[in-house]
């Protein structure tokens, strides 16, 4: 029996600052469901590849493969942007994360700042990670979901940044939206994600 991922309807937001709820109902509804819908119709047709016939220019299970990972990781990382977004969510960082960004970026400021540019420098997302080979918070960039990741690496945060995120209320503005976003993060759901990379770290390190 195949594989299958569930869509998780509870993470759907409702009632943001700045982020309407026909915004989200697109968002979630059409896209983040579009990626669980293909994942789970690859992951069936992969019951049957032909594996005999795997070739690197061109076959079928090797386009199974390539799309399984795009739409593995948006379906994932939909899922952690939609969770970290909560109407009257909490608004503070935890001391020990704070503290964990103060280190790493060299202050709060320093990370947002980081943080908005690479969310206006890529495509598709800004991606706060929490990097398991060195213990050190990152951000970075991807254009498409399964490109630009870091192996062994958490994510913490995610900002999506494609254009499907923010047109209904932003049109072509992307600056307003992020800030939008950065006025809506539920830290409580970011605390608790950092608190669990941080365990998986201590756990990792050699």
């Amino acid at each position: 029996m195949a594989e299958k991922w569930e869509k998780k309807g509870q993470f759907k937001p409702a009632g943001l600052d700045g982020i309407s709820d026909q915004q989200v109902e697109y968002h979630f509804e059409t896209h983040y469901n579009g990626y669980v819908t293909k994942l789970n119709e690859i992951w069936e047709k992969l019951q049957q590849a032909d594996r005999s016939k795997a070739n690197q220019n061109y076959s079928e299970f090797r386009e199974l493969k390539l799309e399984e990972t795009f739409n593995y990781d948006g379906a994932l990382l939909h899922e952690i942007y939609f969770h970290s977004l909560k109407k009257d969510g909490e608004k503070n960082l935890s001391a020990e994360l704070k503290n964990k960004i103060a280190e790493d970026f060299g202050s709060y400021e320093k990370w947002v700042e980081d943080f908005k540019a690479t969310g206006i420098a890529f495509r598709g997302w800004s991606l706060l990670v929490f990097d398991l080979n060195t213990g050190k918070l990152r951000n970075i960039g991807a254009d498409i979901h399964n490109t630009n990741g870091i192996w062994n690496a958490i994510v913490v945060l995610a900002l999506d940044v494609y254009e499907h995120a923010y047109y209904v209320d932003y049109g072509p503005k992307r600056a307003p939206y992020i800030d939008a976003f950065m006025k809506n993060v539920d830290w409580k759901e970011v605390n608790s994600t950092f608190q669990r990379a941080h365990k998986a770290y201590e756990a990792f390190k050699h």
